[in-house]
C-alpha cells in the first residue's frame, strides 16, 4: 500500500497541488475580471468585435510550451517562475470567457430587451438587470471551459520553474518513471473534474432560475 503513488508521493503532491491551484485561480480570476467586460464591450461596440476576438483566437492557437518560452525574455511579466505562468494561463483563458459573454448577451431574446426599454430602462439598467442575469449561465460555461483548459496547461508551467503538478510529470518523463508521471497527471485530472462539475452545477442552477 505504501508503494501506491498517491501515498508514496503524498507530501509532494499536496505541495505541488497548492502551487497548481494558486496559478490557475489567479489566472482565471484575472481573465474573468478582464474578459467579461471585454465581452460586454463588443456587444455595445460591434466594430471592436472582430479585432478583440481575432486577438483572443490567435493567443489560443499559440502552442502552450512556445508561449511560455516567448514570455521568458519579456520584462516585468516574463522570466522564470510563477508570474509568466500566470500571464500565459490568463492569455489562454480569454477566448472562451470573452466569446461566451458576447454569445450569452447577444442571445437574449430581443422581445425581452424591448420590454425592458418599454419600461423605461436605460442601457446600463438593461445590461445589469436583464441581459447579464439571463446570460450568466452561458458566461459561466465560458469560465468553466477556461478553468479546465488552464488546469491542463498549468502542468507545462513546470518547464519554466513555476512548480505545480507538472513537476512530477517532467521528472517522471526524464527518468522514465510512470508512477511519477501519474503522481502529477492523476491529481491534475481530478482537479479538472471537480472544477468542471462544480462550475457546471452552478451553471445549471442559474439556467434553471432563468
Amino acid at each position: 500500500m505504501k508503494d501506491f503513488f498517491l501515498i508514496k508521493y503524498a507530501p509532494g503532491i499536496i505541495r505541488h497541488t497548492s502551487e497548481h491551484l494558486l496559478m490557475v485561480s489567479i489566472a482565471i480570476g484575472i481573465a474573468t475580471i478582464v474578459g467579461i467586460p471585454l465581452g460586454i464591450l463588443i456587444t455595445r461596440k460591434t466594430y471592436l468585435r472582430r479585432p478583440i476576438l481575432t486577438i483572443a483566437n490567435i493567443l489560443q492557437t499559440i502552442p502552450s510550451l512556445a508561449l511560455f518560452g516567448l514570455l521568458i525574455p519579456v520584462p516585468v511579466i516574463g522570466g522564470i517562475g510563477i508570474i509568466p505562468a500566470i500571464v500565459a494561463l490568463t492569455l489562454y483563458s480569454f477566448l472562451p470567457i470573452i466569446r461566451n459573454t458576447y454569445t450569452g448577451i447577444t442571445g437574449v431574446d430581443p422581445a425581452i430587451r424591448e420590454a425592458g426599454r418599454g419600461m423605461g430602462m436605460t442601457d446600463k439598467q438593461l445590461l445589469l438587470q436583464v441581459e447579464i442575469p439571463l446570460a450568466m449561465g452561458v458566461i459561466l460555461a465560458g469560465v468553466r471551459v477556461a478553468t479546465v483548459i488552464s488546469i491542463g496547461i498549468a502542468t507545462i508551467a513546470a518547464a519554466i520553474g513555476a512548480g505545480g503538478l507538472g513537476v512530477f510529470i517532467f521528472r517522471g518523463i526524464a527518468v522514465v518513471n510512470n508512477q511519477l508521471i501519474l503522481a502529477g497527471a492523476v491529481p491534475a485530472a481530478m482537479i479538472a473534474l471537480v472544477a468542471d462539475f462544480g462550475i457546471g452545477w452552478v451553471e445549471q442552477k442559474l439556467k434553471f432560475k432563468a
